[in-house]
């Protein structure tokens, strides 16, 4: 309209509370990434890996369906630490997998099309616009992840009874914590990434090479200097390393070598693992340096030289 004619008024209806501002991208989000047949597939095919467990749960305590199926509950895998990590390092990578798919995408659209300014020039700022897009895989990812497990604990609480669920609270925060720092590294690996190279197959491709090219080197220095500090340049090492001191069951003995280098006979020789504070130091590393590129690339103007 015509700005002489001033008939032009200010919106006087409801407002948005600040605090929840962030919400409006996810809620956006999820409308295109819902219309996804693949990713509906994907996702629904990340809680198969939960309803066995929960299975396996329900049979320890059903002494009808062992009968029935001919099963001894020795043969059974015992619920305890080592399930919960399992179910832990499986939700994990199905994680990284839908990460691989909503991630990329997120924040390179905008950059793209000079969409930032359109965002920020409302009362958005850049921490509101960036942790409303982390809150995309924020929520997507803790569906399959710790929400569900955390619900096979308390499933095997209410079978096994209250004793067994006090005697084994630190697995349940072992379960939040350990799946917090795996979505954290995620989300803000995808999100520094996608602002960075703009070009989803670009940032996907990326994702992947940091998840197995560092490992494969990673690989390579242990077998040649017969060590494991090459584990420090491995994502998946890391996280297994930091996984693995949350629940209890961190190994520092990996096993024994005999032979001969250079003439020089040894035998037993002990190889160690890096110690868990190594791994958790290096993960924090990594999220720090990516905040730090979400920091450089995400304004409302960029400066061509």
């Amino acid at each position: 309209m015509a700005v002489y004619e001033h008939t032009y008024k200010q919106y006087a209806g409801p407002e948005t509370p600040r605090w929840s501002r962030f919400l409006v991208l996810p809620r956006h989000s999820y409308r295109g990434i819902f219309q996804s047949k693949l990713f509906i597939a994907i996702f629904v095919a990340c809680f198969i890996y939960p309803l066995v467990a929960s299975v396996l749960i329900y049979l320890h305590h059903n002494a009808e369906a062992l009968a029935v199926l001919e099963l001894a509950v020795r043969r059974l895998v015992p619920i305890d630490a080592a399930f919960f990590e399992t179910l832990v390092v499986g939700q994990g990578m199905s994680a990284f997998f839908l990460t691989l798919l909503i991630g990329p995408p997120l924040i390179s659209r905008d950059t793209t099309n000079n969409a930032l300014p359109l965002y920020l020039c409302r009362p958005f700022s850049r921490a509101e616009y960036v942790v409303g897009k982390m809150s995309v895989l924020l929520i997507l990812l803790s569906l399959i992840t710790w929400v569900p497990i955390l619900l096979l604990f308390l499933f095997q609480s209410y079978l096994e009874g209250w004793t067994w669920f006090t005697e084994n609270l630190r697995i349940a925060g072992a379960v939040f914590v350990g799946s917090w720092v795996w979505i954290l590294v995620l989300s803000l690996l995808a999100l520094a990434l996608s602002s960075w190279l703009r070009w989803r197959l670009a940032a996907s491709a990326a994702l992947i090479g940091i998840f197995f090219i560092p490992t494969a080197f990673g690989e390579a220095m242990n077998n040649i200097f017969f060590t494991r500090l090459g584990h420090l340049i491995s994502l998946p090492s890391l996280i297994k390393a930091a996984w693995s001191s949350l629940f209890g069951t961190f190994v520092s003995e990996t096993g024994r070598l005999s032979g001969v280098v250079r003439g020089q006979r040894f035998r037993n020789f002990v190889m160690h693992e890096p110690p868990p504070w190594s791994s958790w130091l290096v993960l924090a590393a990594i999220c720090a340096v990516c905040l730090l590129i979400l920091v450089r690339k995400v304004r409302a103007y960029e400066v061509v030289r």
